[in-house]
């Protein structure tokens, strides 16, 4: 299973997020899209515990973990509720949805060669996140990393005419990819020049609903740099 991207702890905080910051909110069945499903596990719980009347469209473009997502789904008959195409988001005919919702690659290396490529997140990690802001959602939920340059990632949010609804916060320890050699000595490279946030073995991964809506005058984006810097 190692080219299947396994780490219950953050997907079971992913699926926290989706549920608390995305599935209670929702409303008049809106659809929400997918980035990088992986093998569809954090979705399909959120769906068994939630009444969510909608339907998710996912992309990923791990056919290992496509073909595994899609024997769960199978299995938990939800195949009407989850659909995942084995493809690239960016490279498909942006679907409309009222929601991105994504849990994006976000570990920084000097190059794609690590353990498992797919988690590749650029040179600061922060690449793909800052990409999917730019594709014009209303509604963005995005996984952000204390050491993936978190503060490109919400200046490049409040560029594209974001403010940040809601966040959750959690500790996490670095796990089996964030520890690689090679990984964990470009994050303290990344460190150095304050683009990397971490203490000991700890990071922090925040849960961020971003969105556009106008009448939202409350913006915790301040708040949010505080906290992912604050290690």
């Amino acid at each position: 299973m190692k080219d299947i991207f396994f780490c219950p702890e953050e997907s079971n905080f992913y699926s926290n997020c989706l549920e608390n910051l995305v599935l209670r909110n929702c409303e008049n069945a809106e659809s929400i899209v997918e980035f990088g499903s992986g093998d569809g596990t954090p979705v399909i719980n959120s769906l068994l515990r939630n009444k969510f009347e909608g339907v998710i469209h996912g992309f990923e473009l791990n056919t290992s973990a496509w073909k595994a997502a899609n024997l769960t789904i199978d299995e938990y008959n939800l195949a009407n509720k989850y659909i995942i195409n084995n493809s690239c988001l960016f490279k498909s005919s942006k679907p409309q949805a009222q929601y991105l919702v994504a849990n994006p690659p976000y570990l920084p290396a000097p190059d794609p060669d690590i353990y498992m490529p797919l988690l590749f997140g650029g040179i600061d990690g922060a690449t793909i996140t800052n990409n999917l802001l730019s594709l014009g959602y209303e509604n963005v939920l995005v996984l952000i990393s204390s050491f993936s340059n978190p503060t490109s990632t919400i200046e490049q949010a409040q560029e594209q005419g974001y403010t940040v609804s809601n966040f959750i916060v959690l500790p996490l320890k670095f796990g089996y990819y964030s520890s690689e050699p090679k990984v964990k000595q470009h994050i303290e490279e990344l460190r150095n020049h304050k683009m990397a946030f971490y203490s000991g073995e700890y990071y922090f991964l925040a849960g961020v609903l971003f969105n556009k809506c106008q009448n939202n005058t409350t913006d915790l984006s301040k708040e949010l740099a505080q906290v992912m810097t604050s290690l």
